[in-house]
């Protein structure tokens, strides 16, 4: 069983910068991939970003291209999400996902463990 913790998120207004942090139990986190999604209210879960296990592979959602930034430190059992430039179209709740067979797909139903989330709420 992994357990992933979500922190960071909070009201900010546009232009502003957030980072939001995920927490993993577990002796094995650096065999996971990693994944961040977003929900916003009245409308499906999407892919934000998502990591390798070592951290050298990245990808992300062309939404949020070159202005957030994932990445992950597998001493600490941490992943983490930089995002900057924000926008009220940000606005949503935020999930970390866990892929225990090291993969870090585009499709949320690929993950098997997730967050509770964490809401981030962006002003115009």
């Amino acid at each position: 069983q992994v357990q992933l913790v979500e922190s960071g998120g909070g009201l900010v207004q546009a232009g502003d910068s957030l980072r939001l942090s995920c927490e993993a139990s577990g002796r094995t986190f650096s065999s996971y991939g990693m994944g961040w999604f977003r929900q916003a209210p009245g409308k499906g879960r999407e892919f934000v970003s998502g990591i390798s296990r070592s951290g050298d592979y990245k990808r992300y959602a062309d939404s949020v291209k070159g202005r957030f930034t994932i990445s992950r430190d597998n001493a600490k059992n941490m992943v983490y999400l930089q995002m900057n430039s924000l926008k009220a179209e940000d606005t949503a709740v935020y999930y970390c996902a866990a892929d225990i067979g090291g993969a870090y797909w585009r499709t949320d139903q690929k993950y098997d463990y997730w967050g509770q989330g964490t809401q981030v709420t962006v002003s115009s």
